[in-house]
Order: C-alpha cells, then sequence, then structure tokens
C-alpha cells in the first residue's frame, strides 16, 4: 500500500474573500463591473483551501477586480451543475464557472454558452505544457473551452488501517478477488459495511473501476466512443463484478454523499473507500492519518482522470474579470498554489511541485508514464445528460439488483448519448 500519511493542506480561515484583484485591463472603474462570480462546489475542506489559494493569486496578479465567490455545495457539483443549468438557460451566468474537462461541457458547446478559448492556450503559455491525451480530450469541434487548473485520479481506494490490520489484511489486493476475499473477511470478523459508498455518481465510480478490471483501459474507453458495445458479456461480467462487490457496501449508501461515507471510514465502521485522490486532503482535513491507498485492483497502469476546469460564459458580466480569473488559474504558479492545498496534481507539466505531499509526487510520476483513462462519473468521458442517466440506472439497481435491467439502461444511454468522433 502506498502510505499517503502527510498533511496535505490546513484550511484556510473563514474569512470572506471578497478582495481586490484583477486584470489591469483598466477598461472599466464600475463597481459593479469589476465584481468577478467564480462559480464552483468547492465549499468545504481541501476543495475550499484550493480555491482560498486561487483567489489569494487573484489577489496579486488582478489589481482592480474582485473576487465574489458563489459556491454551491455537493460532491462532485451534483447540485452546482443544476444552479448553474439554470442561470445559464435564464442568461443570467456568473462571470466563470467550473466544470469537469471534457464531454461535460458538450451542451454548453452546442448552446453557445461559452467562450473559445483557443487563442487564449497560447497567449497564456498553455500550449506545449498540457499532456497530448489532455488535450485530445478537452478538444472539441476543434477548439479548446476550458482551462484545466488541476488532475484528480478518481480509480484509488483507501483505507482504514486500524480496520484491516485487526482482520490481518496487510497487503493490498491486487485482484478483483482478492479483493472481494478481503472485504469478506472484514464482514466475518464484524464489519458490517466493509465498503463505505455514497449516492449515484459514487456509484458509478465503483462500476467504472470494476469495468476498467474486466474490460482494460482501451475496452473500456471505447464504452464511451462506440466501439464497444454496453450490450457485451463482457459487460454483463462486469456487472455481475460490480453487484458483488456492492453487497459489501453499507445498506444506506443512496441517501449519503461522499463525506458522509468518508465518516465510516474514519470511524472504522469500513476498512475500505473509493474516492478521488481528493479524499486524502480531506481525510487530513478531519485530523484522520490512520490510511493508506492503492489503485482500484486490476486496473493496472491505468489512470482514470478528471481535470477541474473553468470556462467563460459568452454573456459574461465581466468577461475581462472572468478572463483574468482564467489566466491566473492557467500559470504555472496558480496552479501549483491550488493542487498543493486540494491534494491533486497541476494539469500543466512544468508547474512547480514545492510543498507536494509524497502521494501526490507519486501520482504525477503516474500521469506521466501511466494510462490515461477518462471518467464519465466526473464528465470527462460522457455527456452530463448521460451521466445522469447512468446515475439513475445505478440508484435504480442499488435497490433492485436487476442486473439485466442495469445492462439494458446502461445500453440504451449509450444509444442515446454517444456521439462519433
Amino acid at each position: 500500500m502506498r502510505s499517503t500519511r502527510r498533511a496535505l493542506a490546513a484550511v484556510v480561515g473563514a474569512a470572506a474573500l471578497l478582495v481586490a484583484s484583477a486584470c489591469g485591463t483598466g477598461e472599466d472603474d464600475d463597481s459593479t463591473a469589476s465584481k468577478v462570480e467564480v462559480f464552483t462546489w468547492w465549499a468545504e475542506g481541501g476543495e475550499k483551501a484550493g480555491l482560498d489559494a486561487l483567489v489569494s493569486r487573484f489577489t496579486t496578479t488582478c489589481p482592480g477586480q474582485e473576487f465574489v465567490g458563489g459556491a454551491v455545495a455537493g460532491g462532485a457539483g451534483v447540485n452546482a451543475k443544476q444552479v448553474l443549468n439554470a442561470r445559464l438557460q435564464q442568461n443570467d451566468p456568473p462571470d466563470t464557472f467550473q466544470v469537469h474537462a471534457g464531454a461535460e461541457l458538450l451542451d454548453h458547446i452546442d448552446s453557445g454558452q461559452i467562450k473559445d478559448l483557443t487563442s487564449e492556450f497560447s497567449s497564456w503559455g498553455l500550449t506545449g505544457t498540457l499532456p497530448e491525451g489532455l488535450i485530445e480530450t478537452i478538444t472539441v469541434n476543434g477548439a479548446l473551452w476550458s482551462v484545466p487548473v488541476g488532475v484528480h485520479r478518481a480509480n484509488v481506494v483507501w483505507t482504514n488501517d486500524q480496520v484491516l490490520a485487526r482482520s490481518g489484511i496487510l497487503t493490498a489486493p491486487k485482484t478483483l478477488d482478492a479483493f472481494i476475499a478481503d472485504l469478506g473477511r472484514l464482514r466475518r470478523d464484524g464489519i458490517e459495511s466493509p465498503l463505505a459508498l455514497g449516492r449515484d455518481w459514487t456509484q458509478l465510480m465503483l462500476l467504472e473501476s470494476v469495468l476498467i478490471s474486466d474490460l482494460g483501459p482501451k475496452r473500456f474507453t471505447g464504452l464511451f466512443t462506440g466501439a464497444t458495445k454496453w450490450e457485451s458479456r463482457a459487460v454483463r461480467a462486469a456487472i455481475d463484478d460490480y453487484a458483488r462487490i456492492l453487497d459489501f457496501s453499507n445498506p444506506d449508501r443512496d441517501s449519503l454523499d461522499w463525506p458522509d461515507a468518508e465518516r465510516l471510514l474514519i470511524d472504522g465502521k469500513a476498512g475500505y473507500q473509493l474516492m478521488g485522490d481528493w479524499l486524502a486532503a480531506d481525510l487530513e482535513a478531519n485530523n484522520f492519518s490512520g490510511y493508506d491507498s492503492f489503485t482500484f485492483p486490476g486496473n493496472g497502469r491505468a489512470f482514470q482522470w478528471l481535470a477541474d476546469s473553468f470556462a467563460l460564459p459568452t454573456r459574461a458580466v465581466n468577461p475581462a474579470g472572468g478572463s483574468c480569473w482564467l489566466q491566473t488559474v492557467a500559470s504555472p504558479e496558480g496552479q501549483q498554489a491550488f493542487n498543493v492545498q486540494k491534494g491533486s496534481i497541476p494539469a500543466r507539466t512544468d508547474a512547480p511541485t514545492t510543498g507536494f505531499s509524497d502521494y501526490q509526487l507519486a501520482a504525477a510520476g503516474d500521469w506521466k508514464s501511466g494510462v490515461a483513462v477518462p471518467s464519465c462519473a466526473h464528465g470527462s468521458a460522457c455527456s452530463q445528460p448521460w451521466q445522469n442517466a447512468a446515475n439513475a440506472a445505478l440508484g435504480a439497481f442499488s435497490t433492485s439488483g436487476d442486473a439485466t435491467a442495469l445492462q439494458s439502461a446502461l445500453a440504451a444511454a449509450a444509444k442515446q448519448f454517444v456521439r462519433q468522433g
């Protein structure tokens, strides 16, 4: 197991962050125009600390602009996306908003709601500093639409070491069968819910990890391009493996967000939790250091990535301020400041890694040498409507256990939403 016992972040004090900042355009002295509403779902823990670090950089680099936080709490932006979509439809956009890089932006692009940032990528020094695979994924219709600030790894299992040690589990499982055997061992030793799990998108994360193990990275990625069929026997076998693992999770999973599931891990009521590597910063913020992590069993060198990024709405009230926020996000210094707090790694390969934890340094190495695999649960592999359909199908399966219905629903979603090329 890879040790992650190092404090990743200290949560910045909860002072109001209405700080003078900006791009130095000097074009508009109007007090309303100088306010920059930055819409995110980073409301607490390591996520909030990372946002605060960006605000500090923004204050320095963008004199004349005033940061206005527009955070809507909820894991993976499940609540924020609903609010954002309503505002965009009502022509009331924030000046910039957080989004997962990749296919999650398709509807916004098709609706003409966000600006083409291709020329800015060149002027802000992003050309040649982002991995080719990342650029390929976030390019739509030959253009670039969001600025990635940090990369997270989704396919990571986190442990409560004391819980595992009491059952004599001292090494990380390498296969799905070995993982399931360890889950069973914990249950026999009195841990009723060995795997801590939350609702909808966290269940999709688990299914995706199982699919990567059973299909391999290439065929898994093909599920979202049409190259791999959801109706296949291989997918059904993966769903059956998923069901075996789901049986070891907490019965109240459909009512919990990921921090609630994390509490089961911290309190010793679970031995494992599958969650992206932002969990490390949150565990440290909760003063819990008795954890380790490992790549989901059977995933091998697959690095299932998601990238936090920011887009610029076409109808923003203060486009200059929004643009300056994106320029701060794009800078090597901004990416270092953000990621050292949030527990992710810079999207830029030339950003400093000063202050990074052992885990972050190792993840940065894996990002360069591993096999990049996108995530539907976090918007890099599929559009938001597709993600919503998959979440609904998994929610139904969580209650019914009907594997045939789940596979049919996932296949139907793919037929509806897959976009060739």
